[in-house]
């Protein structure tokens, strides 16, 4: 087996490979000394080493850059050398001249016994030659073991702290707590995305048997797919050893890309590496399969019989994303497994059909009732109708929701269904966000209605898109006191939105009694992108009546703001003396708060209902948690709701 493994994973240890770098040229004058005067390589004879790879944060919260730089650390290696022997190792003995016995009288012809040895001879390496010691012996007279004794070798005592085989402190873990270690070794995807990756994790498997059996389980256990080699070659090893297949928990299609490896679409087809058939053989070979994640780079090789597999074929899937998925392929295998004998209830737990834009609302309709377990459901962009949603089972425990962009849903059934419907009860994330430019969910007396009856579990809610006033702006304020995330709609003040953060400040007894009662808001996040550049008053968002970019607004620390306000922003130098700095990507633009270190450390936006993201704003619900990348990422903070 070479060295770029299934996913950078090897199925025996007895295989596995280890790439060796290459070895420094002693011409080269770029060498260092360390402090024992051995010569070190230089940097570009070090290789890539994914185990000492780190996440770089800038300390600054959507900058969205993150680099991935490691290699072995330099190790000198010390020349051995032939030295002089002792002066005190040898050992003269008493010896004779012994004549031939064809000439008994002679003196010039005969021998020494034993061997040659004079008096004083100290060994080969101490003969002058010219006034030197010039010799090159290996090893004098002592290899002989006629004159020089043999050093007496010293017994190695055995350490009594080592431990046995198999018995050191770290293969006596938990082998829950030993796969987490592991975890944190493994590189789904390669910086450049087709070269090698978890080379070094060939080292664990062929350290003893208990970390063979967990670096296995790490190693397989989420699959991530970045293009179709590495497709091909998983599929080969589970088809040899389908006892590996069985670890596969995750197939995770979302960092896909052909286009490293083709230039067009037919020659990825000529390949044949992954096909709706390779796929499905594939699914047939992971039967403990719990989440399946697709985006539109495969859309064309989910058929119809991946997709009968998926949804009564896995009986342990929980997690399903088709994000981007619109061709008219895909489609097509979609409406034909409507007409199959569907069970009552579906296994999937978390669903997400974002921005399958082509898919009829008959879909919805079949799918939606079936979904009794479901806690993640993102339908933006989708065709979803009032009777689709109504339909969800009562006892499913719905967490996250995304309904944006869903422009066949009526205000009237959507406020309904979040008031009335017992498996919204608990949400945690909640978009009804639409772009005004094309679509208008929300009107004034909607949101009037809708605010006042959103949970208290809520941390992310976007209204976006929606037409609001002043007077919502009381209705926002209880919800600020737990919302991490607000996106807020149109037609608002600065002025408005800066009763957000602070207490009002008129003379009557209840401006009074509202101040000394007053609870700091929780809103790191907040969102006023509807706000274009013609429409929006800088003046009043940076001048000192305004504590929206103060310090004391704090714990605020992204505002998002309209794409074209970008440029604008980034040349002022008022945002920068207020202690802010202006990122983009995409689309997409914030001002974000600029860390103080003096404030202590910052928070790193991890948390458990962002399921990995560490950013904010994330416009795509997640179904699986992992890191952020590829093109979920995309979706999430790339581009336009």
């Amino acid at each position: 087996m070479d060295q770029i493994t299934v996913v950078g994973h090897p199925s025996q240890p007895s295989t596995a490979k280890l790439k060796q770098s290459s070895p420094p040229d002693p011409s080269d004058k770029s060498e260092s000394m360390d402090q024992h005067g051995a010569t070190t390589p230089p940097e570009k004879y070090t290789r890539s080493s994914f185990s000492s790879v780190r996440e770089v944060d800038l300390d600054m919260a959507q900058t969205f850059t993150s680099t991935k730089i490691s290699s072995y650390s330099r190790q000198s290696e010390e020349v051995i050398e032939d030295p002089p022997s002792p002066q005190g190792m040898a050992t003269t003995t008493n010896s004779q001249f012994i004549p031939p016995v064809t000439q008994p009288n002679s003196k010039l012809h005969g021998c020494w016994f034993p061997a040659v040895a004079a008096e004083g001879f100290q060994g080969w390496k101490q003969i002058g030659v010219r006034g030197r010691q010039a010799s090159k012996s290996y090893g004098d007279l002592q290899a002989l073991k006629i004159v020089w004794s043999t050093p007496v070798t010293p017994t190695k005592k055995k350490d009594p702290e080592r431990p046995a085989p198999g018995r050191s402190s770290i293969e006596k873990l938990p082998t829950e707590i030993l796969g987490q270690v592991i975890d944190h070794l493994v590189l789904d995807v390669p910086p450049n995305g087709i070269s090698a990756r978890n080379v070094d994790l060939m080292c664990l498997l062929l350290t003893s048997r208990t970390l063979h059996s967990a670096t296995l389980n790490a190693l397989y256990k989420n699959i991530t797919i970045p293009h179709s080699r590495i497709f091909r070659k998983f599929l080969s090893h589970i088809s040899q050893n389908q006892e590996l297949g069985t670890i596969v928990r995750r197939l995770d299609f979302s960092h896909f890309n052909p286009m490293p490896l083709f230039s067009t679409a037919s020659e990825r087809a000529t390949t044949r590496d992954l096909t709706p058939e390779t796929l499905m053989q594939c699914l047939e070979l992971t039967p403990f399969l719990r989440e399946f994640l697709a985006q539109e780079y495969v859309e064309e090789d989910i058929d119809r019989n991946v997709l009968r597999k998926l949804f009564f074929g896995l009986q342990r899937l929980q997690g399903v994303d088709f994000c981007g998925c619109s061709s008219a392929g895909f489609k097509t295998a979609f409406q034909s497994i409507l007409l199959s004998d569907w069970p009552e209830t579906v296994s999937i737990s978390r669903l997400s059909l974002h921005k399958c834009i082509t898919l009829p609302p008959t879909v919805f309709e079949t799918l939606l009732p079936r979904l009794g377990n479901l806690t993640h459901l993102d339908l933006s962009g989708t065709r979803v109708t009032d009777e689709a949603l109504q339909s969800i089972p009562h006892n499913a425990k719905i967490t996250h929701l995304n309904l944006s962009t869903c422009k066949l849903l009526t205000a009237d059934v959507v406020i309904d269904f979040l008031t009335n419907h017992p498996a919204v009860r608990e949400l945690v994330f909640l978009s009804v966000g639409a772009d005004a430019r094309s679509h208008q969910l929300l009107e004034e007396d909607d949101l009037t209605k809708l605010i006042p009856v959103l949970p208290h579990t809520l941390r992310s809610l976007s209204l976006k898109g929606s037409k609001m006033n002043s007077s919502h702006i009381n209705l926002l304020r209880p919800l600020t006191k737990h919302l991490e995330e607000l996106a807020l709609g149109r037609r608002l003040k600065i002025s408005d939105i800066d009763r957000l953060f602070v207490p009002d400040e008129n003379n009557t007894d209840d401006d009074l009694d509202g101040q000394l009662g007053w609870v700091p808001h929780t809103l790191k996040y907040l969102d006023i992108s509807d706000y274009a550049a013609a429409e929006f008053d800088l003046i009043a968002l940076f001048g000192r009546g305004t504590s929206i970019m103060k310090k004391y607004s704090a714990p605020l620390e992204v505002i998002e703001v309209a794409e074209d306000l970008e440029k604008r922003l980034a040349k002022s130098p008022v945002v920068r003396q207020l202690g802010w700095a202006v990122t983009e990507n995409g689309n997409r633009a914030w001002l974000v708060r600029v860390h103080d270190p003096a404030d202590g450390p910052r928070d790193s936006g991890l948390r458990s209902w962002k399921m990995g993201a560490s950013f904010w704003g994330m416009r795509k619900v997640p179904v699986a948690a992992a890191e952020v990348g590829g093109m979920y990422g995309s979706y999430m903070f790339k581009r336009r709701l």
